[in-house]
């Protein structure tokens, strides 16, 4: 497929990018900052852009097969959850301007439910500096789900994953809607190379269309 990746110099985005390529797509990398893509492919065309701008991104994704949006403010961010919304509905209407139809979010863990009616963010174990930013997924989950032209799919990441996480591709894993994924010993988690592998199976072969979904070992 043609595929727009957005955020594909972070964390998370810099695996799927990986992902993607390794699987033989065809990839549009938009990024604040070029350079930080050091990757050379004869399917990556690097693009420079400003999710912020409903226009440009528009612009950006024309022509493309589907988006996936790996966008973060950044977690050192004063404004992260200001952001967060801003930049994740401006994408939402570039795609659909531009006449995309398939649109990948990741999202955050925090609106998983743990327990009936509790969300992990609402929980006292859930760290505070992560809280602003996980509000700001939190309650774009809640905007997306009202979006009835785009093929959306928002993914929750598993509770444990982070850098921490990194280094482990297993190729397998378990799914669900709104709970988080347990393994025998009660966590939740998952390296950023196989949240990477979910993105692309996703992609590949739309099982959530118009849902959110969460996935660990």
């Amino acid at each position: 497929m043609k595929v727009a990746l957005i955020g594909a110099s972070g964390f998370v985005g810099s695996h799927i990018l990986h992902e993607l390529l390794e699987r033989g797509h065809q990839v549009t990398a938009i990024v604040r900052h070029p350079e930080k893509i050091s990757a050379r492919h004869p399917n990556l065309v690097v693009k420079k852009g400003d999710v912020y701008l409903e226009g440009e991104v528009t612009e950006l994704v024309k022509g493309q097969d589907a988006v996936i949006s790996a966008f973060n403010p950044g977690w050192t961010n004063p404004n992260i959850y200001e952001d967060f919304l801003a930049g994740s509905q401006a994408i939402q209407q570039g795609v659909k301007a531009a006449g995309v139809r398939r649109l990948i979010i990741i999202g955050g863990a925090g609106s998983l439910e743990v327990a009936p009616g509790v969300q992990l963010i609402d929980t006292p174990q859930f760290p505070a500096e992560y809280k602003a930013g996980a509000s700001g997924a939190r309650d774009y989950l809640n905007i997306i789900k009202q979006e009835k032209e785009l093929d959306w799919t928002f993914i929750s990441p598993a509770i444990e994953m982070h850098p921490g996480t990194s280094g482990v591709r297993k190729g397998a894993y378990r799914t669900a809607l709104d709970n988080p994924v347990f393994d025998e010993n009660g966590r939740s988690i998952l390296s950023v190379e196989d949240l990477a592998l979910v993105t692309v199976d996703e992609l590949e072969h739309a099982q959530h269309i118009r849902q959110r979904f969460t996935a660990a070992y």
